[in-house]
């Protein structure tokens, strides 16, 4: 059960006791004012309600799964939810959460402007009026990205364009005082050319601006992406683990 000790009250308190790390400070923004918990090397922490995830942890696996077991016995935690937890050994899961899907990913981060690379002063800042080439270029090219036109949590898009056609896109989902990139998306007959080189780079240096840190997800198995983020300077890591309730 949680016990009085452990709880952390705002933002400043989960901050403090994760270190300050770059993933905490992406997941909250200022305003956001989670209950958390911390135990035996874990930092564990509940975001208001309607947010994704409902719960994120940073530091030992284990006791950030214990922590979450609590909160699902005393029903803070439910079925559908999700959790975004610290890198784990699936087996460890057993027993302890009923879980219906887990992903693993990769926060990387840089503080670092890239490389200048080819191609970067193609870049633009995309406005509304380009949405619906930014739906298609993301069906054809990307079709399971959760970033797309519209949505709330996309802060605004960048891309390359060839006259009216646009060949390359990226969106800003920044939440919190981190720079955050998704949704990278080069048109698939144009890959190889340094076009995402150019927008990635092109995104971190106009982040860097803005923020001391700059940062994207990945999955494991995207070994091309991983090798062009580290080469541009994304060299810190993460392991997450996003984890659906069942």
């Amino acid at each position: 059960m949680i016990i009085a000790d452990q709880v952390l009250d705002g933002r400043a308190a989960v901050l403090a006791a994760t270190g300050h790390h770059p993933y905490a400070r992406h997941v909250l923004p200022p305003e956001m004012q989670p209950r958390g918990y911390q135990r035996d090397g874990a930092v564990v922490w509940v975001l208001p309600a309607g947010q994704r995830p409902t719960v994120a942890a940073l530091g030992a696996a284990r006791p950030a799964l214990d922590v979450c077991a609590d909160l699902v016995a005393e029903g803070v935690l439910g079925a559908g939810q999700w959790l975004n937890l610290p890198g784990l050994d699936p087996a460890d899961l057993a027993g302890r959460l009923n879980v219906a899907q887990r992903d693993e990913w990769l926060f990387l981060w840089t503080t670092a402007a890239p490389p200048r690379q080819p191609g970067e002063e193609r870049v633009v800042r995309l406005t509304e009026a380009d949405h619906p080439a930014l739906t298609a270029l993301i069906d054809e090219a990307f079709p399971s990205t959760t970033s797309r036109p519209g949505d709330a949590g996309v802060v605004g898009w960048y891309g390359i364009r060839d006259g009216d056609r646009l060949l390359a896109c990226g969106a800003d989902r920044t939440r919190g005082d981190v720079g955050f990139l998704a949704g990278l998306t080069v048109a698939p007959q144009q890959r190889g050319l340094g076009l995402g080189a150019a927008l990635t780079a092109a995104m971190t240096r106009a982040m860097l601006t803005r923020y001391a840190h700059a940062a994207l997800g990945v999955y494991p198995v995207n070994v091309g992406a991983i090798r062009l983020y580290r080469r541009l300077g994304f060299t810190n890591t993460a392991t997450r683990n996003s984890v659906r309730l069942a």
